[in-house]
């Protein structure tokens, strides 16, 4: 007997910081969908090749590809799936233009996956998302440094004294903070 399951029960995340690339694919887990990831655009694509998902969440500027250009790799392969731009550097008209481009919708950072399923509603997609009694966990200010950290560092294409320039932080601060674990 085939065993039917709701709409929109699995989701694609493409984004290069592994940390809320790893705490959203944990907090949709526990939502109960079935979860991809990428960390560039060209991995998303390969991936949502291999295995297709009913939505996909991609961050706007990652090392290569703008995320705005996956959308329509994306829709080729399979013209139903329903994408989110996600971004902390967005602008209305990148908004617009990924509109325009075929993503339902635009959300800034951060966010968690109850913004992402809105933002996916909002866009008119019907997401049915099980209750967790458990409570999502919060990134530690560690985690949000370390985040934003290599943030800066990945727009810099890694040049440390570029990045700590940006930082505002000592080249030497930079080194010593990078050599410490990820939290």
């Amino acid at each position: 007997m085939e065993q039917s399951y709701p709409p929109f029960r699995s989701i694609l995340l493409v984004d290069d910081s592994f940390v809320l690339r790893d705490r959203l694919a944990e907090a949709f887990r526990e939502r109960g969908f079935r979860v991809e990831v990428a960390g560039t655009c060209d991995e998303g694509v390969e991936v949502f090749r291999t295995h297709p998902t009913d939505l996909a969440v991609v961050d706007l500027r990652m090392p290569g590809r703008t995320g705005l250009t996956i959308i329509s790799d994306l829709k080729t392969i399979s013209p139903d799936v329903q994408v989110l731009i996600l971004s902390g550097f967005g602008s209305i008209a990148t908004a617009i233009d990924a509109i325009r481009l075929g993503a339902v919708n635009f959300l800034p950072k951060p966010a968690d996956a109850d913004d992402i399923l809105s933002a996916f509603k909002r866009g008119g997609t019907e997401v049915e998302a099980t209750e967790s009694n458990e409570e999502i966990p919060v990134p530690t200010l560690a985690q949000a440094e370390w985040e934003h950290i290599h943030r800066v560092l990945a727009d810099c294409d890694q040049n440390i004294s570029e990045a700590a320039r940006r930082l505002g932080i000592h080249r030497r601060s930079l080194q010593r903070k990078l050599r410490k674990r990820a939290p």
